[in-house]
């Protein structure tokens, strides 16, 4: 590995705490609590779809920890990159950078899907022009127009700029918290206990089948360090965000689905398009208004999420490419707008693509992209208790307590839940989502080959000069 340079940043510090916080939660909670929570409650019951977020939460927990110590310590572009490069070289690191790009193109590509099904939900005579079908799903025209239309508009959002990115992402943020305190207030007035029976469902394989889905809904506190070098905080808070944000989409995700299964028997649940949308109509008096407002939320959530991962991928890869591990052409910020205008260029084309394959493509890729997310955090474990012997002097702004427990803790539960997608496991994954790993393996094996072939500094490390802000907006 070639000696550290040291450089100025490319980007501008602008994001302050309430961004960070948007950025982070709103990629968490998402869509997936509108068109999913009936199948977690189906798989594993009322209190099993609940304790299965907490189990995924803990894990996450534990992992956080290890992303806020590493985060105020090294706040460069690139998180994952950066922190497994310093601990780990450039081999393992590019490992690790690959599989979590796998989860955020994962999510651009759901998001790209999920919209298209929000409006059917809404109008369904929208979908116009017959195609042809995947897995028994039938794709239209209008189908395919919307996802590639609004992946075109997420995309020169997030080229002009990560300010216009971040005001969007809180208002969006905004609009979901907003109306799922008014489902959950429906529901606590309207809701039946008697609902949540069973309080567990399809015994430990009902319970595995849900948690192995919660590290792919908990992705996106790792868009944080991504930007690190965009966020005007003191380096300490940044490590408090994210614990912050992981803690609150653990009691949504919980919250949400107890809200949902006061209101809807299981009968009820089967005969639902959208549960969660149909939760909110009952409480309410059965008005259509009020699951289209739900809606709305769903919608909102699929923009923030949609937005956060953009940012998080796009950093990603760029980080990924100045470390001369992946094409130059990658490395490309844009000069007015200070954004790596290429790599978000190659999202939205992915973005654009996944519509084409119709809703089948929403399940494989949540599954999919949870394997590279957790490949990821198991990777920065490592490489956190690496660097804690290695570089004992390291500044550490954010510092945790009991380094050794949080580590092996961390590798110990995010090692657990890789070994739950494994063929043979109640939760393991299918055909389908396997393919989806083996092309993105191979594609990785092809940068991974020329970028080794082509750059004599293959995983150099970039020593950013940034002077911590005294100041943020406490």
């Amino acid at each position: 590995m070639s000696s550290p340079k040291t450089q100025k940043s490319k980007f501008d510090r602008v994001l302050g705490k309430k961004d960070v916080f948007s950025i982070a939660f709103g990629a968490m909670i998402g869509w997936s609590w509108v068109v999913m929570a009936g199948q977690w409650i189906m798989k594993a019951g009322t209190a099993g779809a609940m304790l299965a977020f907490v189990m995924g939460g803990i894990m996450i927990m534990f992992v956080g920890l290890t992303y806020a110590e590493l985060t105020s310590a090294m706040p460069q572009c690139g998180g994952e990159q950066i922190f497994s490069l310093r601990a780990l070289g450039p081999n393992w690191s590019f490992l690790c950078t690959w599989a979590i790009i796998l989860g955020y193109v994962g999510v651009v590509a759901f998001e790209a899907c999920a919209l298209p099904t929000v409006l059917e939900y809404i109008a369904p005579g929208i979908m116009k022009g017959y195609m042809y079908s995947v897995e028994g799903f039938e794709i239209y025209g209008t189908w395919v127009a919307i996802g590639v239309v609004s992946s075109i508009i997420i995309t020169i959002v997030n080229y002009i700029g990560v300010k216009p990115a971040a005001f969007m992402q809180g208002v969006f943020t905004f609009v979901i918290v907003g109306i799922g305190i008014v489902l959950m207030f429906g529901s606590a007035l309207k809701g039946d206990i008697t609902h949540t029976k069973p309080l567990f469902d399809n015994g430990f394989g009902g319970l595995l089948s849900v948690a192995v889905m919660t590290p792919f809904m908990f992705v996106g506190f790792d868009v944080i360090p991504q930007a690190a070098e965009e966020i005007a905080i003191p380096f300490r808070q940044i490590g408090k965000v994210i614990l912050i944000s992981i803690a609150s989409a653990v009691a949504w995700y919980a919250l949400i689905i107890l809200a949902v299964s006061l209101m809807m028997s299981k009968g009820e649940m089967q005969n639902s398009v959208l549960v969660t949308a149909d939760a909110m109509k009952k409480a309410y008096g059965g008005y259509n208004i009020m699951a289209n407002i739900l809606i709305i939320g769903g919608m909102a959530g699929i923009l923030s999420s949609w937005n956060s991962f953009f940012m998080g991928g796009s950093r990603a890869i760029y980080a990924l490419a100045e470390a001369k591990c992946l094409p130059d052409f990658l490395t490309k910020i844009h000069p007015k707008y200070k954004t790596p205008s290429n790599a978000v260029l190659l999202i939205g084309t992915i973005s654009c693509i996944a519509p084409f394959f119709g809703r089948a493509m929403m399940e494989w890729l949540t599954n999919a992209g949870g394997v590279g997310a957790v490949t990821a955090y198991l990777m920065v474990s490592v490489s956190f208790l690496v660097l804690r012997r290695k570089e004992p002097r390291l500044s550490r702004p954010y510092k945790v307590r009991t380094p050794r427990f949080v580590g092996f803790m961390a590798i110990a539960l995010s090692g657990l839940m890789l070994v739950l997608y494994m063929p043979g496991m109640p939760s393991g994954l299918n055909v389908p989502e396997w393919i989806i790993i083996g092309i993105w393996a191979l594609l990785g094996i092809v940068f991974y080959a020329y970028a080794k072939r082509k750059f004599p500094e293959f995983g150099r490390v970039l020593n950013i000069d940034l002077k911590e802000v005294q100041t943020g907006d406490d």
